[in-house]
């Protein structure tokens, strides 16, 4: 459960909730099935179903995806990420059903991942429409060829209710005397957790009674525990893993710092923000048009960790700072990302693709 995830699952529950009904199809990979998506879903309600994955590429995908779209009687598909993309694409590209991809970000961290984003912004030229999250996304896919008038900025949006009382789970743990500053995001390169954890090790010096916790997994999980060795950290700061709690979590939080390297709309800053936290964040993707610096938040230049162990300790020695920043967060989610406001953006964007699709059809051909 990363941003992309909370993104369907809180439209999927605003759609419902105004009166439309959302069906998740899930991957299920054979190798690696990460279904917390699917499970999340079934427990509040969101019909979903797992689509079997067998290996890099499986045929029988692409029937699997007609076959639910065919039972549950879809108006429109909807994918997101280039794996969806691209089965979406070569499953249903001689249905006659209109299909739509939300582009959150491709982050090019090797060959392969740099790869499949070409052969993703290549299928996405045939997409009806095509969602960017931010305008670097966007820029993105008009450079590959992407039509202007396919493409539609939506800003990702949040369902602010579970943040509203949340009880602090890490203070229950025993650890609530001490200062906790958070990072929430994937244990991988963009993210910069290396970059969080050398401005811990500053903070440290400062105010040893600090803690710091980074909730999230990935591939780096072994090379960060190694760094947190290497800055004399063991004690002072944990890599919690993934968490079922979120709300809680950031309820625990302090300051939350978001280091990234590359972002798109970061939905663990906009959750973190409806917590009423004060909000760290480097400014690279559309981080800037969320935190208005001094503010709703803090606002620090990419791969500077000194510039994080600065506003970090400025924060933990000002309270009312804190307080008044997180109330100003609260309520520009409110007013700007609400759950709510991307439903509705969405529906804008099926009606005009389903139009549209309708319209350029012979009747008798679908």
């Amino acid at each position: 459960m990363y941003g992309a995830e909370a993104v369907i699952l809180n439209m999927s529950r605003s759609l419902r909730e105004s009166g439309h009904h959302s069906v998740l199809g899930v991957f299920a990979n054979s190798d690696n099935p990460n279904v917390q998506l699917h499970e999340r879903a079934l427990a509040e309600g969101v019909e979903s179903h797992l689509i079997p994955c067998s290996g890099q590429v499986d045929l029988t995908v692409m029937a699997t995806i007609r076959e639910l779209v065919k039972q549950t009687n879809a108006d429109i598909v909807h994918s997101h990420g280039y794996k969806a993309d691209i089965y979406v694409y070569f499953g249903l590209r001689k249905t006659g059903m209109p299909y739509v991809s939300t582009c959150h970000t491709w982050y090019d961290n090797n060959l392969l991942v740099r790869l499949y984003g070409v052969v993703d912004r290549l299928v996405l030229r045939r997409y009806a429409g095509v969602v960017a999250v931010s305008e670097e996304v966007k820029q993105r896919l008009l450079k590959s060829g992407v039509s202007k008038n396919k493409i539609y900025l939506i800003n990702n949006g949040i369902d602010t209710r579970p943040f509203d009382s949340a009880a602090p789970t890490l203070r229950e743990d025993g650890q609530g005397k001490r200062p906790t500053v958070g990072l929430v995001g994937r244990l991988s390169t963009e993210k910069g957790v290396d970059l969080f954890l050398h401005a811990a090790a500053v903070v440290s010096s400062a105010i040893p009674e600090a803690m710091f916790v980074v909730i999230g997994d990935g591939p780096d999980r072994a090379q960060l525990e190694l760094l947190i060795d290497n800055l004399n950290l063991r004690g002072s700061a944990f890599l919690l893993g993934r968490r079922d709690d979120m709300p809680s979590v950031y309820a625990s939080l302090d300051v939350m710092v978001s280091a990234s390297r590359k972002e798109g709309l970061p939905i663990a800053i906009l959750e973190g923000m409806a917590s009423r936290r004060a909000v760290i964040a480097t400014a690279v993707g559309e981080v800037p048009t969320i935190i208005q610096h001094g503010y709703t938040g803090i606002l620090i230049p990419s791969e500077d960790s000194n510039a994080i162990s600065a506003a970090i300790i400025k924060l933990l020695e000002d309270g009312a700072s804190r307080d008044r920043m997180g109330a100003a967060a609260r309520q520009s989610v409110e007013d700007r990302f609400s759950a709510k406001r991307m439903a509705e953006d969405y529906l804008r964007v099926y009606e005009t693709v389903a139009t549209e699709d309708r319209n350029s059809m012979r009747p008798d051909s679908r």
